[in-house]
């Protein structure tokens, strides 16, 4: 893939996470540099439905800005550097505050795949409480030492929930990366759902899970077409 295709890429997953709710005024997603894997792509400092091509930034696993860049960043940038730094494998970040999700990095109660959409669950949401390494805060993850205690916590998982604050998904790719986000928030309402209902919840055994994301890995580009048609012809 191209940097102009991965930038294209890029754009449309703000626009698609922030048309399903899963972003809204605030959050981030981020693509790895395609060529150079110590660098990143994200956006300036902007609601994601409003992000474009031109809005894009390079930064360094550092979250330095490339090239004397001098617009304002997200705060929160750091995430992203920290999570690539320790996860080669990674290639798509995104950093949700979706409110479904928000009670299981509360709660005793697990987030757990429930369905098969959501079966890369299986690998866990490790909490991270950002109290418990830096004390009290604003909850937000300000500088490499915070981003790498995330980082930490995702460990090899795909999903990463923060107390008080969100949730984190790493994927292989943007269009990955936008399916995870987007169905952990909705995994989390049925989740709630089932539980509401007072009887006992037969969630996806490991088995069952690990056949069922490799057959939705196999077949992300159809939703994804579906997901980039919708956002640009609602341009």
């Amino acid at each position: 893939m191209t940097l102009d295709q991965l930038v294209q890429d890029l754009v449309v997953a703000n626009r698609v996470l922030a048309h399903h709710g899963v972003l809204d005024g605030f959050g981030h997603v981020s693509a790895r540099h395609p060529t150079d894997p110590g660098r990143y792509l994200i956006s300036r400092s902007l609601a994601p439905e409003l992000v474009s091509a031109e809005d894009i930034m390079v930064f360094d696993l550092d979250s330095k800005a490339v090239g004397g860049d001098a617009r304002q960043p997200y705060l929160e940038r750091f995430i992203h550097g920290e999570v690539y730094r320790a996860r080669p494998d990674v290639k798509a970040i995104v950093h949700s505050h979706a409110p479904p999700v928000i009670p299981f990095a509360a709660s005793s109660v697990g987030l757990r795949p429930i369905y098969h959409m959501s079966s890369f669950l299986v690998r866990g949401a490790p909490v991270f409480d950002i109290r418990s390494r830096f004390g009290a805060t604003d909850m937000l993850v300000r500088n490499n030492g915070q981003g790498r205690a995330l980082a930490e916590s995702l460990g090899k998982s795909d999903i990463a929930l923060m107390r008080g604050h969100g949730f984190v998904a790493a994927a292989p790719s943007v269009p990955h990366v936008v399916y995870r986000a987007l169905y952990t928030m909705l995994n989390a309402t049925l989740q709630q759902q089932a539980i509401a209902l007072g009887g006992s919840i037969a969630y996806l055994e490991p088995d069952e899970a690990e056949k069922s994301d490799l057959t939705n890995q196999a077949a992300i580009g159809r939703p994804w077409e579906l997901w980039k048609r919708k956002v640009e012809g609602a341009e």
